[in-house]
């Protein structure tokens, strides 16, 4: 295979940083590459922030479920959705822009990731670590005040980035055959895999290093998708300007 397969397939979330700075000009490069992401339509709908602000990073810590990384790692970035910039070009131009549509949402939600997933793969092959913060979504109210956000912009979610201070094992994945179909959509054979991966992923949360527990993945899914997860989220992006059509 190749070295970059290697390396994605080892990827682990880091949570314990060293007091190391990374290196401005890598930092640079790691956002040069995110930009070289595939952006649909070119609409390129992503902003950073980037936190270096002690106060904003407390605050983003606390809106995160008190994630401490957030606040103490090397580098804390925050990717955002970002209709606002296309829009106002749009304006600039003499069009109109049709907003609230869920197609719009869908493309700038994509591009957040995949711009995040390239300096991702970017920043674990110059040796460093990364942890990304869902749980920014949390309180999006709170994160779209500390950092300023206007309408049609909103945090999809936070990078903590920084040399790793821990070294986790690496976490099984759904074998192939039950992700990847041909042709059709089929759960032949699903069940007695996912069994069998059950049995991976319990070995593995008894045998961590951190955070050991007793549990196989779909009885994860069973705790995750029986309650309801962040349904403010809807709410709160429609007052955003999002998912109105």
């Amino acid at each position: 295979m190749t070295p970059t397969i290697d390396l994605l397939t080892r990827h682990r979330s880091i949570r314990k940083f060293t007091d190391e700075a990374v290196d401005p000009a890598l930092f640079t490069r790691l956002i040069e590459a995110g930009q070289a992401a595939a952006s649909s339509s070119f609409l390129q709908g992503v902003t950073i922030i980037r936190v270096t602000d002690p106060d904003k990073r407390a605050g983003l810590r606390a809106a995160a479920n008190d994630q401490a990384y957030v606040e103490t790692a090397p580098e804390f970035l925050v990717f955002c959705a970002d209709l606002s910039r296309p829009m106002r070009c749009c304006t600039a131009h003499g069009g109109v822009p049709a907003k609230g549509l869920t197609e719009q949402f869908i493309i700038a939600t994509v591009d957040a990731a995949l711009y995040a997933q390239n300096i991702v793969i970017a920043a674990e092959s110059a040796g460093l670590g990364i942890c990304y913060i869902g749980a920014l979504r949390n309180d999006p109210a709170r994160v779209t005040e500390l950092l300023g956000l206007p309408q049609q912009v909103y945090p999809v979610f936070g990078l903590c980035l920084g040399h790793p201070a821990q070294d986790p094992e690496v976490k099984p994945r759904l074998p192939v055959g039950v992700t990847l179909k041909e042709n059709s959509y089929s759960t032949d054979g699903e069940e007695e895999a996912i069994s069998a991966y059950d049995e991976e992923m319990r070995t593995y949360y008894a045998n961590r290093s951190a955070n050991i527990k007793v549990q196989g993945w779909s009885d994860q899914m069973a705790g995750l998708l029986a309650k309801e997860g962040r349904p403010h989220m809807l709410p709160f992006l429609r007052s955003q300007g999002f998912l109105t059509r």
